[in-house]
């Protein structure tokens, strides 16, 4: 199957695969020992949302929006991750919470032109204690953006079957207070994207190639 194919049907089949082990998904592609660190009930972890924004492309397939976060920013900066923050009291769900952060951050504010599509699994995110859930939505086209300067530095547009192309996941060695480590990353258009990031996108990735190989395998005996 082209990959450039991939429909809305497929993403919808594949965020709702029963019994899918996500937590084990995402940590195909997160650092070295993060499957055995667990948050503590004397200390429970912040909410919060992303947005796992998809867009088509004429003859490309579907993109995902990534930002590049500026060096001033507190938490992760410099790194890549999707748009999104913690819950505020006005979020009545992560659903509200994931479209005002995109609106903040990317200027894409109409959400009326949003389709949600659903979640991916809860991650939690050991360094600021977040349990993060990416909401995963999709636009007709591609959207237009005022980036704010003061969170986002860079965006960028990992095309899907990009995401499923074995190349583009890559290792380097990063220090982890004093200890040198070999990280898995995505390579997207040169820029490292590792982290909670690349859990989210291991999971989707593996969630859409169970689905891919059982539409291969439905077409080979239909023929």
């Amino acid at each position: 199957m082209d990959r450039k194919l991939i429909t809305l049907h497929h993403i919808y089949d594949a965020l709702a695969l029963p019994n899918f082990d996500g937590s084990k998904a995402q940590n195909g592609m997160s650092p070295p020992g993060r499957e055995r660190m667990r948050s503590t009930p004397e200390n429970p972890p912040r909410q919060s949302a992303v947005l796992v924004l998809l867009y088509p492309k004429a003859d490309a397939g579907f993109h995902i929006i990534l930002t590049k976060r500026t060096t001033t920013l507190r938490g992760h900066s410099g790194q890549v991750s999707f748009p999104g923050g913690s819950m505020d009291e006005e979020d009545a769900t992560y659903e509200d919470t994931a479209l005002r952060e995109t609106c903040e951050e990317l200027g894409i504010c109409d959400t009326s032109q949003i389709q949600i599509l659903g979640r991916l699994s809860k991650m939690w995110i050991p360094p600021s204690n977040f349990d993060v859930i990416p909401v995963v939505a999709t636009m007709k086209h591609e959207p237009k953006m005022t980036p704010s300067p003061f969170e986002v530095a860079k965006v960028l547009h990992m095309p899907l079957s990009a995401l499923l192309d074995d190349a583009t996941k890559r290792t380097t060695t990063m220090d982890f207070r004093g200890m040198a480590m070999d990280v898995p990353y995505y390579d997207v258009d040169g820029h490292i994207v590792w982290g909670a990031t690349a859990g989210m996108l291991s999971e989707f990735e593996k969630r859409l190639k169970v689905v891919l190989k059982h539409t291969v395998i439905k077409d080979t005996k239909k023929k």
